[in-house]
């Protein structure tokens, strides 16, 4: 097995270094955003079939109670 414990990559970019970092920083903080508007999408749709139920957001199965027929692995 072969552990790399430090590395350092260095290249050259042709042209304006600036034009080329704004582009590939705008390209990666897009997708970025994309996955956290995914991530507060999918919150969101989660709080709302909890609230369907009768369950608090962020409900923890091991609660202590049956879950709802649907939910969590109910019948």
């Amino acid at each position: 097995m072969l552990t790399i414990h430090h590395l350092s990559v260095d290249f050259e970019v042709g042209g304006d270094d600036t034009a080329v970092f704004a582009r590939l920083f705008a390209e990666h903080i897009r997708e970025w955003s994309q996955r956290q508007e995914g991530v507060r999408a999918r919150g969101r749709l989660l709080a709302r079939e909890a609230s369907l139920v009768g369950e608090e957001a962020g409900h923890d199965p091991s609660a202590g109670h049956a879950p709802a027929p649907g939910c969590c692995g109910g019948v």
